[in-house]
């Protein structure tokens, strides 16, 4: 593991204070999920009995509508978001402007097995504030909440993260 990640992460585990300066929630993992149909890549997204129902429900309403939701991940272990992490700092990037992007691990709302990231097949990128510009984000921000679904990351939210017109998390209690 990276050594400043593990840094980042030891600090997490032994001082709970680094989340609450930054005013980040501190998640479970999920312990019951079921497996989805592979992604674009071909891995085996993975989210939670009522959060995967309500997902598929709603993608086929959007598919209903003529709108194409895809998903390109679901639920991340501690262990993956510390990873994915690792490698965004191997490549250079420095430790806050990825945590204006990535969770620390812990943090995470992935880690639920609530949290979608989604994607549309108008050949955009995924993971990219455009998506906003779609009209699968139009039809998200008219029809996700009656699935239980909302957009966690809206433009200047209180956690400091960037914008993510593409993150969804499941909460029916809302």
């Amino acid at each position: 593991m990276h050594p400043e990640l593990l840094d980042c992460y030891l600090q997490l585990c032994l001082d709970p204070g680094l989340p609450r300066e930054r005013g980040w929630p501190l998640f479970a993992e999920a312990t019951e999920l079921v497996e989805l149909p592979p992604d674009r890549w071909q891995r085996i997204p993975r989210l939670t009995p009522a959060a995967a129902q309500a997902w598929q429900s709603m993608q086929a309403a959007a598919k209903q509508d003529g709108i194409v939701l895809e998903l390109i991940s679901a639920f991340r272990s501690y262990r993956y978001q510390a990873e994915l992490i690792a490698r965004k700092l191997d490549s250079g990037l420095a430790l806050e402007a990825i945590l204006r992007a990535s969770a620390l691990p812990g943090c995470s709302e992935h880690h639920t097995g609530r949290a979608i990231d989604l994607a549309t097949d108008d050949g955009m990128p995924v993971l990219e504030p455009q998506f906003a510009e779609t009209p699968a984000f139009t039809w998200l921000q008219q029809h996700a909440a009656s699935f239980g679904y909302f957009l966690s990351f809206p433009p200047d939210n209180p956690w400091g993260l960037m914008y993510e017109p593409w993150h969804w998390c499941y909460q029916p209690d809302r």
